[in-house]
């Protein structure tokens, strides 16, 4: 069964970041753009691939954000999470929810989102 997109991810249109559960740091989520690759660049690959975890996933048991991993197979075209895909270590089986953000950088909280 696909794992589906939670309703709060900053990757889907018209969710509010400030409103992820169990606290919001806007800091931690900037730095969140060590995740995002350089399209085709294969940068990553030989070293341990950072994801934006789900926040809806417990410590330690982490899983991939849908919507970034979305993003980062497409539009990102991450090379190194691809071959992890591959090889079976990433469970790409998810499904979005709405119209999603082309820029990590529009995953960041706007002004009018105080």
């Amino acid at each position: 069964m696909s794992r589906k997109q939670c309703k709060k991810c900053p990757w889907r249109v018209g969710a509010n970041p400030r409103e992820i559960p169990n606290g919001y740091d806007e800091e931690e989520h900037r730095r969140l753009s060590g995740t995002i690759a350089s399209p085709g660049s294969g940068e990553g690959i030989g070293q341990l691939l950072q994801i934006m975890a789900c926040h809806e996933t417990p410590v330690g048991s982490e899983l991939p954000c849908v919507g970034w991993l979305v993003h980062q197979l497409n539009q990102g075209d991450s090379i190194p999470l691809r071959l992890a895909v591959m090889l079976g270590r990433i469970d790409a089986d998810v499904v979005t929810e709405g119209p999603q953000h082309e820029r990590f950088e529009d995953t960041l909280p706007r002004d009018q989102d105080v």
